[in-house]
């Protein structure tokens, strides 16, 4: 990757208390929950969650992909340790009412295959320019009506089609039509109920980048999309307690200010994405655009925080081929460091500007060596500062402890940043090292600060 001529050094200070309330033992909740602004694992640390979609190669039919268990292994000895999995309507309910189980089966045992090696899961229930019908991904044929499918003229590049007058009127039969809406919310009470024993699921993003079609853009989130996130919830948690990974309109994305209300419920995370229009389009990206993206990740933690809930950002991506690629992902990088927010990259493809492998499966390197970096995988306490310099290959993480959280807090070093070891000062803590992992025992005190450093 093309390396900055300064430092990358980002601080954030999150002003958290200490574990989960001041008058609360830790931890809030039971299993993976929200706590005090934070995503916490069953011990009470706050998480982390970087990892990559996966994978494009779900959006069309047969809607799977020929990865193996090598590639999710793969995927933890570059230092993920999370997957947001795509998976259709158009998949799981090809008829009304009639689900496909087979289709369940597979993304069942690839959740295994999940678990087997480290990964926790996100599901995603993906969609673009609403469905097949326009020949995109998302909606079942059935859900819309077709003569909006046979008028349909497609457009480059492929952003455009969403403001077709046919998608709009699908999108807005989506959001008015209680049927339907009804058929959406009790196809994910079926996923949630096949697959609610695999140990690897922690949370669901109910539906990818939805869009206001032609309902006014700053009512549509509190007038539509609030109540169908609060719908397809309840259906959900019928089976098991997931965290929502609840994404704002697709307008976020073109810079309109979210209008997502406080939620209601618990254990709610917003989910944004992040990309720079200008890279998206012609591969270029500058230092106006970095001051421009890490400003982005701002706005998108002041959203979080005025809605009292973590930040967790479930795309970002560039083209692998651009010679700005390390510059670009280094900015996402520090602008996730900033506001101490998990982030998946876009995606884990064979093929594709954006895939991290070639289409005959070897990795874009220039690409993955701009993604794969060291960061704070599960934090004792509540995280205070991230700091990465990447000349240096120096990683600064510090907390504040919890007493009560007595599992280890735990820094991802991939090998393939320090391919020769690290060295860990952390003031005579006791720590071990393993598996691209440091794991730090509990340090007693107000603030707790740890440095890694290549061996």
């Amino acid at each position: 990757m093309i390396a900055r001529t300064s430092a990358a050094a980002v601080v954030v200070s999150l002003g958290l208390a200490s574990g989960c309330g001041d008058n609360e033992p830790p931890p809030c909740g039971d299993g993976y929950h929200v706590c005090d602004g934070q995503i916490r694992d069953p011990e009470g640390r706050a998480l982390v969650l970087r990892g990559v979609n996966l994978a494009g190669a779900h959006k069309h039919a047969p809607y799977t992909d020929d990865f193996t268990p090598a590639h999710y292994a793969q995927l933890h000895t570059w230092g993920f340790r999370t997957l947001r999995f795509l998976i259709s309507w158009a998949a799981i309910e090809p008829a009304p009412g009639t689900y496909d189980d087979a289709y369940l089966d597979w993304v069942a045992a690839r959740m295994q295959w999940a678990h087997d090696a480290g990964l926790v899961v996100i599901l995603d229930m993906h969609q673009d320019v609403y469905g097949e019908g326009f020949g995109f991904g998302g909606a079942p044929r059935w859900t819309c009506d077709a003569a909006h499918y046979a008028a349909f003229v497609p457009r480059e590049p492929w952003l455009l089609n969403y403001a077709d007058s046919h998608v709009l009127a699908c999108f807005d039969h989506l959001w008015t039509d209680d049927e339907l809406q009804g058929s959406f919310a009790r196809m994910w009470r079926h996923v949630a109920a096949r697959l609610a024993t695999e140990p690897a699921i922690i949370g669901f993003d109910p539906i990818n980048e939805p869009h206001w079609g032609t309902h006014p853009v700053a009512a549509f989130e509190r007038e539509r999309l609030q109540p169908f996130y609060d719908r397809v919830i309840r259906e959900v948690r019928a089976h098991v307690p997931w965290i929502v990974f609840a994404e704002p309109s697709a307008s976020r994305n073109l810079g309109f200010a979210s209008q997502l209300a406080p939620f209601a419920i618990d254990n709610v995370v917003y989910a944004p994405h992040m990309y720079d229009p200008g890279a998206e389009v012609s591969g270029e990206f500058d230092a106006v655009r970095r001051e421009n993206l890490l400003a982005t990740a701002t706005d998108l933690r002041a959203d979080a925080e005025r809605l009292g809930v973590p930040l967790w950002i479930g795309e970002y991506g560039g083209i692998g081929t651009s010679p700005q690629i390390g510059a670009y992902m280094d900015a996402a990088y520090d602008g996730a460091a900033a506001a101490f927010a998990g982030t998946m990259y876009w995606a884990f493809d064979k093929g594709g500007g954006y895939g991290l492998l070639d289409p005959d499966g070897d990795e874009v390197t220039p690409l993955v060596d701009a993604i794969v970096r060291p960061y704070p995988a599960r934090i004792a306490g509540a995280p205070t500062a991230w700091e990465y310099d990447e000349a240096a290959r120096r990683l600064t993480v510090a907390w504040a402890p919890d007493p009560e959280v007595t599992a280890p807090t735990v820094i991802v070093t991939p090998a393939r940043v320090y391919p020769g070891g690290v060295t860990v000062d952390c003031g005579g803590c006791t720590h071990e090292i393993a598996d691209g992992e440091v794991r730090i025992e509990p340090i007693a005190g107000a603030t707790a600060t740890v440095t890694i450093t290549p061996r």
